[in-house]
C-alpha cells in the first residue's frame, strides 16, 4: 500500500481545506519545498500536489513552486488542479511532473482527454471527487451529472492509467476514509486506485490496508500529517514501500 503525502498549494503556501471549502482553509507555516523534501527523505515514493489557485480559475497558479518541488526531490510527482487545456498539461510535463491528475475535463470533455493521451502518452490519471455517489466538478461547486461508478467505468477507454477517488464528505475532516465507495469505484474502473479523504490516524491506514479492494494501491495522507496525527516514518516502517507498485504504471 503506497503512502502518498499531499501538498495542497494556495498562494504558494501549504494549506488544507475542509470538504473543498476555501473558507475553511488551514494555512501552515511550513515551506512547501522543504516539506516535500522531508516527505521524500522519509521514504515516500510519490507526492501528490494540488494547485488550488489554478483549480479556482482566477488567473493564478503555483507552477513555480511545483518546479521547485520537482527540483528538490527524487521521488515521483503527481500534480493536478486547474488542468483545463493541453497547454496546461504540457506545462506540467515540462516541469518534470510524472503524472497529471484530471478532474473536471474528464466529465466535460472526455474525447479531448483521449486525444491528450494519444499525443502525450499514458501520463494521466482520473480524479473522481464525489459526494453521496455523485461526481462533483469545477472545484466541487457543480454536479457533474454522473455517478461516481459510472464515471470510473469510462476511464480505461480513454487511456487513463489510474484513479484517485476522493470522498468529499470526508476530505479534511480526519473522520476516517470511505472505503466502501472507494472499493466500488476501483472495481468499476478496473484500474489501480488511490483512496483520498478522511485519513486521520494510523488506525485509518490499517483499516484501508485490511479492507480495501486489491485494486486500491495506496492512500493519500493530508491533514493528518500536518496536524501531527500520523507519523509518516512510523507508517512506512509498518507498511514498507515497494520499489514497484501497480500505481507506477508502464512509464516508470
Amino acid at each position: 500500500m503506497l503512502l502518498i503525502p499531499a501538498i495542497d498549494l494556495l498562494d504558494g503556501r501549504c494549506v488544507r481545506l475542509v470538504r473543498g471549502s476555501f473558507a475553511e482553509a488551514t494555512r501552515y507555516e511550513c515551506d512547501p519545498v522543504e516539506t516535500a523534501r522531508v516527505f521524500a527523505d522519509t521514504g515516500a515514493r510519490w507526492l501528490h500536489v494540488v494547485d488550488l489557485d489554478a483549480a479556482e480559475g482566477r488567473g493564478k497558479d503555483n507552477r513555480a513552486v511545483i518546479a521547485r518541488i520537482r527540483a528538490a526531490v527524487d521521488c515521483r510527482l503527481e500534480a493536478g488542479g486547474g488542468v483545463r487545456s493541453e497547454e496546461d498539461a504540457r506545462g506540467l510535463l515540462a516541469l518534470g511532473v510524472d503524472r497529471i491528475v484530471l478532474g473536471t475535463v474528464l466529465v466535460r470533455s472526455p474525447r479531448q482527454v483521449a486525444e491528450w493521451v494519444a499525443r502525450m502518452g499514458p501520463r494521466f490519471v482520473g480524479g473522481i471527487d464525489a459526494r453521496d455517489g455523485r461526481v462533483k466538478i469545477a472545484g466541487w461547486s457543480a454536479d457533474g451529472g454522473v455517478a461516481d461508478v459510472e464515471a470510473a467505468a469510462g476511464l480505461a477507454a480513454l487511456g487513463i492509467r489510474g484513479l484517485i477517488y476522493t470522498s468529499i464528505a470526508r476530505d479534511g475532516t480526519l473522520d476516517g476514509p470511505d472505503i466502501p465507495r472507494t472499493n466500488a469505484a476501483a472495481r468499476a474502473s478496473g484500474l489501480p486506485t488511490i483512496l483520498s479523504g478522511g485519513i486521520g490516524s494510523a488506525a485509518d491506514v490499517e483499516a484501508a490496508v485490511a479492507q480495501a479492494d486489491p485494486l486500491v494501491a495506496g492512500v493519500i495522507l493530508g491533514k493528518a500529517l500536518y496536524e501531527g496525527r500520523v507519523d509518516l516514518a512510523a507508517l512506512i516502517r509498518g507498511f514498507p514501500q515497494e520499489s514497484r507498485s501497480p500505481w507506477d504504471g508502464p512509464e516508470a
